[in-house]
């Protein structure tokens, strides 16, 4: 049976310290990486003869704000059928510098996730085949799950505090 363990000892050496901040949340294995190495790494858990890790679940964004340098975030969810073995990878990224290399290359399903993040997030995936607006339309001249704009608007008068706990 394959272990959290056995998978993150054997990324600490192959990748050295391009890995870092390794947890557990419920199980599951979750680490950090560089933009520059994601695509090494994914290639490694995708080819390696015995993990087998040839699915990707999920690719989506998140945005942190407040979080000065690391204001964007790229998570990866990956899950080897074989050994019934999932993992999560997270890049950040700066809100100055929203760039990240496409894992369409080796996950083709990457492509609409890369195209949705994009979408709601800003973030670029260079070298995407198809980096357009997938849900919105192309003329929205912002990203809508950005946090940069209030959750109410403060302007309506049809609504009463009271009902809203307030």
């Amino acid at each position: 049976m394959l272990t959290n363990q056995e998978v993150a000892e054997a990324l600490l050496e192959k990748f050295g310290d391009q890995v870092f901040d390794f947890e557990e949340p419920y199980g599951l294995l979750t680490l950090s990486t560089t933009r520059e190495e994601i695509l090494s790494i994914l290639g490694f858990l995708r080819d390696h003869k015995t993990y087998q890790v040839i699915f990707m679940t999920d690719l989506c964004g998140i945005h942190y704000p407040d979080n000065q340098g690391k204001e964007f975030q790229v998570v990866y969810h990956l899950h080897s059928f074989i050994h019934n073995f999932r993992l999560r990878i997270k890049v950040s990224l700066a809100e100055s510098d929203l760039h990240i290399p496409t894992a369409t290359g080796l996950f083709a399903c990457a492509n609409w996730m890369e195209r949705e993040t994009y979408d709601f997030y800003g973030i670029l995936f260079d070298g995407h085949p198809n980096l357009v607006r997938i849900l919105n339309i192309e003329e929205m001249d912002y990203f809508p799950m950005r946090k940069e704009y209030p959750m109410e608007d403060a302007t309506r008068e049809d609504k009463t505090d009271a009902l809203f706990g307030r």
